[in-house]
């Protein structure tokens, strides 16, 4: 749906974390706003035309001053655009629909950005290789790529591959299991035990130990305590 009617209790699910995914325009209005219903059909036209690459969402301010609040709103009609959960850009007032069209044409990924996103899309390891060749650091090619490598045992290209990119969330847990390999997961307290009495002074130790935890993940009940034991052991 390019169009979509936003609440205070719906805004970080379909525009912060939608953002992530391709562009998202929030139009603030109110129903006393003549400049707002000017705006809207202009927003809504020019927005529907790119079939679905840029997302428009609408907000009361009225009945949604959490949102408000959250965009500092002084006057409307207000439009920010989003990606990746941050303003990128914006513009407050009635805009003609020839600057509304610019504004939405720059949100817009190129034709290699597509490219590389149909690349990814298909997900086999040329397409993934490809796409990397065109966009070195396109997170979702390595860590896609990565995951590839590690099940046919190929750790050590993967770990370099991880390298390109910033650490995240989502690149650590990839990296640990590069890093251990397929640990048997019933055999994880024996190998926690074994590694914390070196980990205050053995940095593969400590590395190791880190991973296991990342492997565990945050929903295992032991993560915790052994985090806890970790902490104990280094300070």
């Amino acid at each position: 749906m390019t169009v979509i009617d936003v609440t205070d209790a719906t805004f970080e699910a379909e525009v912060l974390e939608k953002s992530k995914e391709v562009p998202v325009v929030v139009d603030l209005w109110a129903e006393w706003c003549g400049p707002c219903k000017t705006l809207g059909p202009i927003l809504e036209k020019v927005i529907d035309a790119t079939n679905g690459k840029v997302v428009l969402a609408k907000i009361d301010v009225d009945a949604n001053p959490g949102v408000s609040q959250a965009f500092k709103v002084q006057s409307i009609p207000a439009v920010y655009a989003l990606k990746d959960g941050a303003v990128v850009d914006g513009f407050m007032g009635s805009y003609p629909e020839n600057a509304v069209q610019q504004f939405v044409d720059q949100l817009l990924p190129s034709q290699e950005q597509e490219a590389v996103g149909e690349l990814i899309e298909a997900g086999d390891e040329g397409s993934l290789r490809l796409a990397l060749s065109m966009e070195p650091s396109n997170e979702d090619a390595i860590v896609k790529l990565s995951e590839m490598l590690i099940a046919r045992g190929d750790n050590d290209e993967a770990l370099q591959l991880l390298e390109r990119i910033p650490e995240s969330e989502r690149t650590r847990h990839v990296a640990a299991k590069a890093r251990v390999g397929d640990a048997p997961a019933d055999d994880f307290d024996h190998k926690l035990g074994v590694l914390l009495d070196r980990v205050k002074d053995d940095d593969e130790a400590r590395q190791e130990y880190v991973d296991l935890l990342e492997l565990m993940g945050s929903d295992d009940p032991r993560t915790a305590e052994y985090r806890r034991k970790l902490t104990a052991r280094l300070y």
